[in-house]
């Protein structure tokens, strides 16, 4: 007989909570086997696709594309023993009772329990003791009427005619007189308003102020609202409608400037996740935790081009592609070794400086999903045929969307590439529980000043943001500095190495 199975939502990695289901590759009635592929996710880091833990027939699609769930979820049901069972059973028959565990007795609960009655008739819950098992009561308002005469009016309501023109279709209701007595600043959420003409109209009173404010007579206008009650849809309607030309010449006496509107249709609405919510909210929190400061440099990088050059050209790097970034992550490795404070993390809760003797580098790349930095590990073990080499499979990865929690955990240290974009600079921003990231700015022909002489050469912006808790300035000048010396002479390279 068949046996059902439900396969949950997992943690993809680093304690992520939700993801969002972006592809099923599987559909209801088809066989899967053990480690297939059978769905693609989101998470905030990544995108990752997930293999089947079970053998059998996929029964029912518990989530649809596009829905964010929270890890543990069931989003998939398999029947791992079909044998015996003419076709699939149908969606309603893949849950059965075995897998809903039973509600416990009513007399079984023991009183106290969240969710189970307390002494006093409610409810326990989370926080508080839940809703209330009495009527609730209204606080007495200050300089209100005598208590007896609210009560008395409460008891008989004053009647009220209603309009046959606002409430055509709907019930006029009787107003109680305890709402009379409210102030005249305190109205009904869509209260009658007349508009000077015997007629009366349903509109709420943000609604009447934008009327107000665009100048359109509510009388004029028909709501589409329940009851006939006028939207703010409709008044701004009206108003595109009565719109008129601007006059040309001076504006009479006692004559207001058309309010301006806009049409909202024309607007796109992103809704935030995946990715880029994680990356919004990395850094708002490294932006107003770590204290920023950024130094920039203006390098002269014509000696570095040239070799970069040759070295494209030479045999041992043939099919590797060699860009400027690669030699400003070798000579952001190289200072690393003299500074290795630059390299540390600041550990809150154990009021310690952690200095990293390893460099993962981390490197940020612009995806459709949002900015991702994943890292090299133990990059400064590497070659640097096999730093190319890991940047660009890294890159590739990231903007197919491939990139894995792995490679986004563990970064010491960021490097960017700006310049790719034709920028020279900027101010990055901290990637969170680093100390420091270097921006790579455009390489640019500039006139430059060589030994006196006014030259033409290739010249790029360094800019270094770091963490003054850990680096002062002087540090973060001097390692700035010895990045840009190597980049200047790229044969100091053998003597720091």
């Amino acid at each position: 007989m068949p046996t059902f199975k439900q396969f949950r939502l997992p943690d993809a990695g680093e304690g992520l909570t939700e993801a969002e289901i972006l592809k099923w590759y599987v559909k209801p009635g088809d066989m899967v086997t053990v480690n297939q592929t059978i769905v693609e996710i989101e998470t905030a880091k990544a995108a990752v696709e997930l293999p089947s833990p079970f053998a059998g027939a996929v029964t029912e699609l518990l989530v649809p594309e596009g829905a964010t769930v929270d890890v543990g979820t069931p989003i998939l049901t398999v029947d791992v023993n079909p044998e015996g069972v003419p076709g699939v059973p149908p969606a309603a028959q893949a849950h059965p009772e075995d897998l809903i565990p039973p509600l416990p007795d009513e007399g079984a609960v023991e009183p106290g329990l969240i969710g189970s009655p307390t002494p006093g008739g409610r409810t326990a819950v989370l926080v508080g003791y839940g809703p209330r098992s009495v009527a609730a009561k209204r606080r007495p308002r200050k300089n209100g009427p005598p208590p007896g005469r609210v009560a008395a009016a409460q008891a008989e309501p004053a009647p009220v005619e209603a309009d046959p023109v606002a409430t055509v279709g709907a019930a006029a209701e009787p107003v109680p007189a305890e709402a009379a007595a409210e102030p005249a600043t305190a109205e009904p959420a869509a209260a009658p308003a007349s508009n000077g003409h015997g007629v009366s109209v349903l509109a709420k009173p943000p609604v009447r102020k934008l009327a107000r404010d665009l100048g359109v007579d509510l009388g004029t206008v028909t709501g589409s609202g329940d009851g006939g009650v006028i939207t703010r849809a409709d008044v701004e309607a009206a108003a595109r409608t009565s719109a008129q030309p601007e006059p040309t010449g001076t504006p009479t006496a006692g004559s207001a400037p058309a309010a301006p509107t806009w049409d909202t249709s024309r607007e796109q609405r992103i809704p935030i996740k995946g990715v880029r919510k994680h990356t919004a909210a990395a850094m708002v929190a490294s932006a107003f935790t770590a204290p920023h400061v950024t130094e920039w440099l203006t390098v002269d990088m014509t000696e570095t081009m040239r070799l970069r050059d040759r070295v494209s050209a030479s045999r041992e790097f043939a099919g590797v592609k060699v860009s400027p970034l690669v030699f400003a992550a070798r000579a952001l490795l190289l200072a690393v070794r003299r500074h290795p404070m630059v390299n540390s993390a600041w550990d809150e809760q154990a009021q310690e400086i952690v200095v990293k003797e390893y460099v993962n580098l981390g490197i940020a790349a612009a995806t459709p999903r949002g900015l991702v930095v994943p890292n090299v590990k133990d990059a400064g073990r590497l070659s640097t045929r096999e730093l190319a080499e890991a940047i660009k499979d890294l890159t590739d990865t990231a903007r197919a969307g491939r990139t894995t929690p792995a490679d986004m955990s563990g970064g010491t240290i960021t490097i960017t590439n700006v310049g790719v974009f034709g920028v020279d600079g900027g101010t990055p921003i901290l990637n969170p529980g680093e100390t420091a990231i270097l921006a790579l700015g455009a390489v640019r022909e500039s006139p430059w000043v060589v030994d006196g002489q006014l030259t033409v050469r290739q010249v790029c912006q360094l800019s270094l943001s770091f963490d003054h808790r850990i680096v002062d300035g002087q540090l973060g000048s001097e390692f700035l500095a010895d990045i840009a010396a190597i980049l200047t002479d790229p044969g100091l390279a053998l003597a720091l190495g």
